[in-house]
């Protein structure tokens, strides 16, 4: 498996600094990953006490079995991981408030290209590091995948998100915890953020506004855009996905942005 390798974030320490509510049910944080795992994660661990977090792993589907335990409703612990759609995973969740985040696809593809590049990502694609193909290429491959190396954009998002969906998986999209972030002084993103932790059974306290931007720090997250290692990147990874890519992303993975919401 792919290693990731991301810098240490003191939010343990912050959640001390709060009155914490104990779990009421398991939750896990599922998510495409590049789609703002950190930032979900982060943001719900400052309303959970620290010992009820399970730390140690993203779940997967390969670490699963080693796991289990996470889930029991009698010890109810919160998680988070890329957990594709599958029988094990399935039947571990029954019981489970799931909730999947997603990105649109288009800035998704450009999220996984910075990535890529970076030295936290450690997939033997480090060759990929230096100026050795065009940006445009380069993009292409984080849409149609590198054979044995790295999974298609249609591959990831089919068996991620889609599969789960129509399921009792809570959706929420990427780009709408960024709306409300930016507006935490209003009723709406009161509600957004209310009705998110309420789907995992806490219930949002007064001093919540406080709680989501410690979480939110992107200071605090080891995969945010400014926080990668980068030493040989030459290729600049433009802020929007260029039309052809765009282009391309529809037809490999034709319905899918709309599936999702973003249509």
């Amino acid at each position: 498996m792919p290693r990731v390798i991301a810098k240490p974030d003191n939010l343990n320490e912050r959640n001390t600094e709060f009155v914490q509510q104990p779990l009421k049910y398991p939750i896990f944080l599922n998510s495409v990953p590049k789609s703002g795992s950190h930032l979900l994660k982060n943001i719900f661990r400052m309303f959970v006490p620290v010992e009820q977090q399970f730390g140690p792993d993203f779940i997967q589907y390969a670490n699963l079995k080693q796991h289990h335990e996470i889930f029991k409703t009698e010890q109810p612990k919160l998680a988070w991981g890329h957990l594709l759609f599958s029988d094990g995973p399935a039947m571990v969740m029954k019981n489970v408030r799931h909730i999947l985040l997603v990105r649109d696809p288009y800035n998704w593809v450009l999220a996984r290209g910075r990535f890529v590049q970076s030295d936290n990502f450690e997939a033997g694609l480090e060759h990929l590091h230096r100026e050795s193909v065009n940006v445009d290429d380069f993009l292409n491959m984080m849409i149609a995948g590198i054979y044995t190396r790295l999974p298609s954009l249609k591959e990831i998002y089919y068996n991620n998100a889609v599969a789960w969906l129509g399921t009792s998986v809570r959706l929420v999209h990427y780009e709408e915890i960024i709306k409300h972030l930016k507006k935490l002084d209003s009723e709406e993103s009161k509600k957004f953020f209310e009705e998110l932790l309420g789907f995992g059974g806490i219930d949002l306290p007064s001093d919540w506004k406080e709680r989501v931007l410690i979480g939110s720090d992107r200071g605090q997250s080891g995969t945010a855009r400014e926080n990668l290692n980068v030493k040989e990147r030459n290729l600049e990874i433009p802020d929007i996905l260029p039309d052809m890519q765009k282009r391309i992303v529809d037809y490999t993975a034709p319905g899918l942005r709309e599936i999702l919401g973003y249509k």
